[in-house]
């Protein structure tokens, strides 16, 4: 282990510490995340501003191993931090998630300034860590072999008043040749159905009106519990919940993507007519070097039957573009997919090697010139797909979800924006009345650009909600609370807003 000599000095613990939480990667990791802000607060830490830019009193970095620049981003900031550390007494740096599950001692050996580093199955052990790290003045490594305790026993610190991440399941039993994750984050563990309807019912009773169920393979739910149809149940479980208005998941995996499940998405009035369904490849042949079990003919045989039973659903996707050995025709055949699938929006990536994975070691790696021109032309198609598909939106009447920090541009336009029941981001004419995150509004489509909807016309309605009245309850707290002792530090800022659903892990 590294010496004291590396770790800044102890400091007066009875002063109120700030932290701050960097997060990279997955929803898993968003939501792991406030989990850790969860634990931080109960042990009576306060939250940095959000341009405190290092200056807290802790820096924990929630990390990705998936990308191919993880780790030298991972560097690059702790280098940046090395001096505010060393200028700082008292001040702490820990390094969770998963490139600290994969590297473990490597951290602290490249960076000894890490004072803890956590792996993705012991997080609810960082304030333990951080105060071991700080009386024995030596860096604590702890990584678990596999959970300890389902994370969701765990205190949260939500980020949103009205909208919710809730963990279904944690893990993978899946292999696919690019990702490290189920290394990483092992095999699939599955909550109990009764565990999650009741944090979904105590979150509905905060305020809460929109939750998004959150697995590896959200869908595969039941595996571990012997039940193939656990996830239409609780699909159907969570459409019984009163005031609960929205239910959305990700991401799904083709292979489990059973009738069931689509059945209870269509006749379960608050699941969103939304699905993230993850590609990868249009090719059965990269599939199967993949390692992705299902083919060209099944994905596209599930679209058509989403799309027989929800009509209006908008489809999401991930795609990966140069895995090793994928030739021209392999691409024109994802492109083929892409324009049958018409998907509303596509998360697309550069293939990139990740060491531990079989695909880093397989032939054909394809030259970066060739990978970036398929890459480019994949996101022009898609570009003009979800632009088209976008135009059909103008003339519907849509109740939208007031969303928090959505619209970058909003007080400059003087608009809201908001969210459709299918996720799609609408920026809206700002009514007359108050309008509070959380509440809904009622609107005409009047244009449509490829990533977003406009209703430029007057609000149609306006109806508030309980999940307003707790976004305006919680910021209300926020500017009553005092800041306390906080070492000449900002005070605590406003909460970032719920990111939209995104690209699932295995990309992301």
């Amino acid at each position: 282990m590294t010496s004291s000599s590396d770790r800044s000095p102890a400091v007066d613990v009875l002063s109120t510490r700030t932290y701050e939480i960097r997060t990279y990667g997955c929803q898993m990791n968003v939501h792991d995340s406030e989990r850790l802000a969860g634990l931080l607060e109960d042990a009576g830490y306060v939250r940095a501003s959000e341009d405190s830019d290092g200056e807290a009193d802790v820096v924990v970095f929630n990390t990705c191993a998936v990308r191919e620049n993880a780790d030298n981003k991972l560097y690059g900031n702790l280098g940046h931090l090395a001096p505010k550390k060393a200028s700082r007494p008292g001040m702490q740096i820990a390094v969770g998630g998963c490139l600290a599950q994969k590297d473990r001692d490597t951290i602290v050996k490249r960076a000894p300034w890490v004072d803890v580093v956590f792996g993705t199955h012991n997080i609810g052990k960082l304030p333990v860590l951080l105060e071991r790290a700080r009386v024995q003045e030596e860096a604590q490594v702890e990584i678990a072999e596999s959970l300890e305790a389902f994370p969701s026993t765990l205190p949260t610190r939500r980020e949103s008043a009205y909208a919710a991440w809730v963990s279904i399941s944690v893990g993978c039993n899946n292999t696919c040749t690019f990702c490290i994750v189920p290394a990483l984050r092992g095999k699939e563990k599955d909550r109990r159905p009764g565990d999650i309807l009741a944090e979904i019912e105590a979150l509905v009773a905060e305020g809460v009106s929109e939750v998004t169920l959150l697995g590896q393979n959200v869908n595969a739910y039941g595996s571990d519990i012997g039940d193939r149809e656990a996830f239409s149940k609780l699909l159907r479980a969570c459409g019984t919940i009163d005031g609960l208005e929205r239910v959305r998941f990700t991401s799904p995996h083709p292979r489990d993507f059973t009738d069931d499940v689509i059945a209870a998405m269509a006749e379960t009035p608050n699941v969103m007519p939304q699905l993230h369904m993850p590609l990868q490849s249009g090719s059965d042949p990269v599939l199967k070097a993949m390692r992705r079990s299902y083919r060209q003919e099944r994905f596209l045989g599930i679209i058509e039957k989403v799309r027989a039973a929800i009509p209006h659903a908008a489809i999401s996707t991930d795609i990966i573009v140069g895995f090793p050995g994928e030739t021209e025709e392999d691409f024109q055949q994802t492109l083929h997919v892409v324009r049958e699938a018409r998907f509303a929006q596509a998360f697309t990536f550069q293939y990139s090697k990740r060491p531990g994975t079989p695909a880093a070691d397989m032939d054909g790696q394809i030259p970066k010139k060739v990978v970036q021109d398929r890459y480019e032309r994949l996101v022009a198609l898609q570009e003009e797909i979800s632009w088209e598909e976008n135009k059909k939106q103008v003339g519907r009447t849509l109740e939208l979800m007031v969303a928090e920090g959505e619209g970058r541009k909003d007080d400059t336009t003087h608009r809201l924006s908001g969210r459709a029941p299918d996720n799609r981001l609408v920026h809206f004419t700002k009514p007359g009345q108050e309008v509070r995150p959380g509440d809904v509004v009622t609107v005409e489509v009047t244009y449509a650009a490829p990533h977003h909807l406009l209703a430029e016309g007057p609000v149609l309605d306006v109806r508030r909600t309980r999940a307003g009245d707790a976004w305006e309850k919680r910021t209300a707290e926020k500017a009553a609370k005092p800041a306390g002792v906080l070492l000449g530090l900002p005070k605590v800022g406003v909460p970032e807003p719920l990111p939209a659903v995104t690209g699932g892990c295995a990309v992301d």
